[in-house]
């Protein structure tokens, strides 16, 4: 494999893309001890801190994973073997299984918190008034639809948010674009019986089992960023997850409804937008 020069334009971020190259290049294979922080370090000339910042992004991505007092693993990395987990890029997962990742935007239209789902408000602490925008968005693998997601996103703490903000990463636009450190994340999953339009976006046929997953991420001093609703596939996803601290939620025991159909939109609001990782 040949060596890439870092632009240190984020440093992190820069070395984070040529570690994730080097785990899928014919240096590892899955199971495979990766490189120490010490060795990532003297390869590419970059301080242990910038290291170890990349690593644990791969970590917290499931492309690595640390066995205690052994060292750190490459980890299979399949779409249709691992949940992608809460804070996991879909894009980078979709890559790291060889597979082309896609996002169709279904809905991108700004609200009032009062008007927002019940389901949401008994979780989702706003005030009444505060303006908040909805964005829908169907994640492809290769053209194969793979999970619809809604977010409630609070226009206080990401101001100025535009479609092509939401095309990307939604974990690295908040955490990137806009500084944001999810110091916490409030996550209630359970199954669901894919229904109607959400079926039919899906590409699946009605009442196909899927997981339904309610979370959200908090910042340091415990606010609310933001508030997601998604469906995953059942026959693309299990899950493996690490559990922290309970927290105490009402129990969530509605479906989110159908998601927005690219045909059905009010002509007041952006046209559907596609992205494709390139």
């Amino acid at each position: 494999m040949t060596e890439r020069k870092l632009d240190r334009n984020p440093l992190y971020v820069q070395l984070k893309l040529i570690l994730l190259e080097l785990v899928h290049s014919d240096e590892f294979k899955i199971g495979d001890k990766f490189l120490t922080e010490r060795q990532i370090s003297e390869r590419f000339d970059v301080s242990r801190v910038t290291a170890n910042k990349a690593l644990s992004s791969l970590v917290s991505e499931g492309i690595l994973s640390i066995r205690k007092g052994i060292g750190t693993f490459v980890k299979d990395t399949s779409v249709e073997s691992k949940f992608p987990g809460v804070l996991t890029s879909f894009t980078n997962r979709a890559l790291a299984a060889g597979r082309k990742p896609s996002t169709i935007l279904l809905r991108f239209e700004p609200a009032r918190a009062v008007d927002l789902p019940a389901r949401v408000r008994r979780n989702f602490k706003v005030s009444d008034p505060e303006e908040m925008v909805i964005v829908e968005r169907l994640r492809l693998a290769d053209h194969v639809p793979m999970i619809l997601e809604r977010h409630y996103f609070r226009s206080l703490l990401l101001p100025g948010l535009l479609s092509g903000d939401v095309i990307v990463s939604v974990y690295e636009m908040v955490t990137q674009k806009y500084r944001l450190a999810m110091s916490e994340v409030v996550e209630t999953i359970r199954t669901v019986a894919i229904q109607s339009r959400n079926a039919l976006l899906l590409g699946v046929p009605a009442g196909t089992p899927g997981f339904l997953m309610f979370f959200m991420p908090l910042n340091e001093k415990g606010m609310p960023i933001y508030f997601a609703e998604v469906i995953y596939r059942g026959d693309a996803y299990e899950f493996h997850n690490r559990l922290g601290p309970i927290w105490r939620s009402h129990s969530i025991d509605e479906d989110p409804g159908d998601f927005s159909m690219p045909d059905q939109r009010a002509e007041s609001l952006p046209p559907v937008a596609t992205s494709e990782a390139e």
